[in-house]
This record gives C-alpha cells, sequence and structure tokens, in this order.
C-alpha cells in the first residue's frame, strides 16, 4: 500500500504548513487565547479564505470533496500549532453529520456559511451521566407545530460557548441507553431555552455546559435516523485528534531536542548524558507508532463499520498512551522550565495529555478494543 500523499494533499499539507509557521507563532497564539472569544476570528477567516473550511465538503459548496487523509493533513498541521479556532467543532464534527443528514436546503444554507468562514458550530452530543457513551442521551425532543423542541443537558460542548448554532443529538423514540431512536438538529444557540455556561478547558481550549428547555429546534434528515451519521462524524473526529496529537508529539520532541542540545550541566549540553540521548529515542518512537496508528485510521473509513471501529479504537488507544509518554518525557527533560506557562512545550503536553480525553480516552478505546477483538479484517 502506497501511504505517499498526493500532489493535492502536498499542496494542502503545504498551506498549512505555511500558515502555521507564518502567521501562528506561540505569542499570537497566546494573545488569542487570553482573549474574551479565546480564539482568532481573523484566523478563522484566513482558514476561509484558504479554503481549509470546505476541505471535507463537495465542490458544489466550495469545498475541496476530500475524505479521512485530507482531514489528516489538515489536522496535524494545526497540532504543530497548537490551533485554538473550533475547526474539530464547526467542520469535522458538526459539518459533517449536517452534509450527511440534512436537506439539500439544509446544506445549502449551512454548509456554504461554513466554507465561507460566516457560521461557527458545535456538537451537543455528549451527557453528563453518558461518559463516553454517544448512545447514552436522555435529551428528548418533540414535535411542536412545524418543528421540534427540545429539553435536557448536554456536557463539555467544545466551543459550545462560541457557537452560532448547535448541532445536537435528542432523542424521538426508546430509552436513555438505546441504539435507535437518536435524531439530530440544528438549534440556534442564542433561541429561548438555551442555556449556555462556558469556561477554559486546561489546553486552552473553550467548552459549555449546555442546557436545553423547549428550544426550538430544525429536524436534520429523517427522525430516529442519526445513529450511523453520527458514528461516522465521530469517526472523522477521532481521525482528527490523533493526527493532531501526532503534530503536537512531534514538536514537544522537537522542543526538548533543542533545550537539551543547549542546556549546560557539568560544563557539557545535557544532551551529551547517553541517558537522555536514550529518552529522546523513546520519545521519537512513540511518535512514529502515533503517526503510524493515525494514518492506519485515516485510510479505514471506508472500510466495514466493525473493521473501522476496531482500527479507531486500537490508534485512539495508542495516541493516548505514547502521547502521555512524550508529554511527562517532554516536562521532565525541560525540568522546571517545562512547568511554566511562558514556555511553549507546558502547552503542548496539556493539548496531547487532553486530546486522550476527546471522544473516549485509553480506558474507553481498550474495552472497545477488547470487543472487537473478533472482527475479522480480512472481511473488511
Amino acid at each position: 500500500m502506497d501511504f505517499k500523499l498526493s500532489d493535492e494533499q502536498r499542496m494542502l499539507e503545504e498551506t498549512v504548513g505555511r500558515l502555521v509557521r507564518d502567521g501562528y507563532p506561540f505569542d499570537v497564539r497566546e494573545k488569542a487565547r487570553t482573549s474574551e472569544l479565546g480564539f482568532s476570528k481573523e484566523m478563522w477567516q484566513q482558514f476561509a479564505e484558504l479554503g481549509l473550511l470546505g476541505v471535507p465538503f463537495s465542490e458544489d459548496f466550495g469545498g475541496f470533496n476530500g475524505g479521512g487523509p485530507e482531514l489528516m493533513v489538515v489536522a496535524e498541521g494545526f497540532g504543530r500549532g497548537l490551533v485554538l479556532e473550533p475547526y474539530l467543532a464547526t467542520v469535522v464534527l458538526s459539518g459533517t453529520l449536517i452534509n450527511a443528514l440534512g436537506s439539500d436546503s439544509q446544506k445549502e444554507a449551512l454548509i456554504s456559511a461554513i466554507v465561507g468562514g460566516e457560521l461557527r458550530l458545535a456538537l451537543a452530543a455528549y451527557e453528563p451521566e453518558g461518559r463516553y457513551d454517544h448512545t447514552h442521551v436522555a435529551t428528548t425532543a418533540e414535535k411542536s407545530g412545524d418543528g421540534y423542541v427540545i429539553s435536557g443537558s448536554k456536557a463539555v460542548v467544545l466551543h459550545g460557548d462560541s457557537a452560532d448554532k448547535l448541532v445536537v443529538i435528542a432523542r424521538t423514540a426508546g430509552n436513555a441507553n438505546d441504539r435507535n431512536g437518536l435524531s439530530a438538529f440544528v438549534v440556534d444557540a442564542a433561541a429561548e431555552g438555551v442555556s449556555r455556561r462556558g469556561y477554559e478547558t486546561i489546553d486552552g481550549l473553550h467548552a459549555a455546559e449546555i442546557s436545553l428547555n423547549k428550544a426550538p429546534a430544525e429536524l436534520l434528515g429523517e427522525e430516529g435516523n442519526a445513529i450511523d451519521a453520527l458514528e461516522k462524524s465521530l469517526a472523522l473526529g477521532i481521525v482528527a485528534l490523533c493526527a493532531e496529537a501526532t503534530g503536537a508529539m512531534e514538536v514537544a520532541c522537537d522542543h526538548t531536542l533543542n533545550y537539551i542540545k543547549e542546556r549546560q550541566q557539568f560544563g557539557v549540553p545535557i544532551g551529551k548524558f547517553q541517558a537522555l540521548q536514550h529518552r529522546m529515542v523513546e520519545m521519537r518512537m512513540e511518535l512514529e507508532k502515533a503517526r503510524s496508528m493515525t494514518i492506519l485510521a485515516a485510510c479505514s473509513l471506508e472500510l466495514s463499520a466493525p473493521v473501522c471501529a476496531k482500527r479507531l479504537a486500537a490508534a485512539k488507544a495508542i495516541i493516548g498512551k505514547s502521547g502521555r509518554k512524550v508529554a511527562e518525557e517532554a516536562i521532565q527533560l525541560h525540568g522546571g522550565m517545562g512547568m511554566m506557562e511562558e514556555t511553549a512545550v507546558s502547552h503542548y503536553a496539556k493539548r496531547i495529555v487532553m486530546i486522550d480525553h476527546q471522544l473516549g480516552d485509553l480506558g474507553y478505546h481498550m474495552q472497545q478494543l477488547e470487543n472487537l477483538l473478533d472482527v475479522d479484517e480480512d472481511a473488511a
């Protein structure tokens, strides 16, 4: 199998790399992180102008018509720059769900606005008692006139505090843990009945706890038919997170190597000590392991659902374990400097560790993998 990037993918990689290198230095990121919004609207518009917001969408909407490998390329580049903007929430999770379920008129209105940088979204799927189980949905939707009203609570909604609209998963049939009976809705974030409590997460991103009290909503697609599309969007999200972690791990390794080359102890750079050289090699080995699993995950999205789920669980679990190893070693080898807010590596470490807790952590995906061990990959 050829894992080389195509010419189009290489151009996409160069575009993202140039943007992060020239327009996203650490001090600029920190200024955006500490702003009221938590990211840069100007940078979001640059994403739109460069076509990055249209990567997974059809050319009919001004998109790139890309898939998992293209999103992997973008996310890895964003990981190198610790990008704060709501790309995962808007484009990967919410946008692809709208693209899968929405009517022609809904897609024309919403996806075109996403691609143009005019609309930011957040996926409100997980609930306080559901942990990482996306099928645990107690939030309900009922018909009301020509539309629906939704009531319930959603937890840790990524960028839910600043989104213009929410894509809400609610139950139109069945009990709280039923796999069937889930529907997707678009809710205006400023609508009556929507309450948001926003906060900054440990890695500098933003999230929100959201309460819905008979909030007016617009159904996406058919009632009770959201589960397959939701799982495909979450799969894309896992690929994007794995790639982002890989990009961040690479920079953490580079910063650490540069530091031990410069830090003097006993009259020589500490990088001269063989024990530290071995630890750097181990960090690089974990990075390459993570990169290999990310590529596997990105190339598995078109396989059968069980095989795809098995490979994604394996990838996310390994990225969680390898990422934590790299983050911890980066901090240890930097010493006290690695704990300082002013040192970039501390922010890379926090983001790498936080990625493990998004869309399922190491423990969750190890359990998923155990449940899928008997899946025959040759039947993909």
